[in-house]
């Protein structure tokens, strides 16, 4: 599942970030800011009827992503016993 597609507040780890082109420059600066494999992430909030930004948390740290951005971000949902 995409980091775009994830329901609010669903808890899920990043699986992995994806170049959309080579050397992709948004890609590589999400991997710096720390969406990283197994890195806990949810969607904190939607912009006016789920639109764009995307307010994100990984670990402590919020982040404003356009969908673009969170497409590019692969998501394993954290199923909870």
């Amino acid at each position: 599942m995409r980091l775009s597609e994830l329901p609010r507040g669903a808890p899920a780890v990043v699986e992995g970030v994806h170049d959309v082109q080579a050397a992709d420059p948004i890609a590589q600066r999400l991997r710096d800011l720390g969406f990283v494999e197994g890195e806990p992430v949810r969607v904190v909030a939607t912009g006016p009827m789920g639109g764009d930004p995307i307010l994100i948390q990984i670990g402590f740290t919020r982040f404003a992503l356009r969908r673009a951005e969170a497409a590019r971000v692969s998501v394993c949902v954290e199923v909870v016993a």
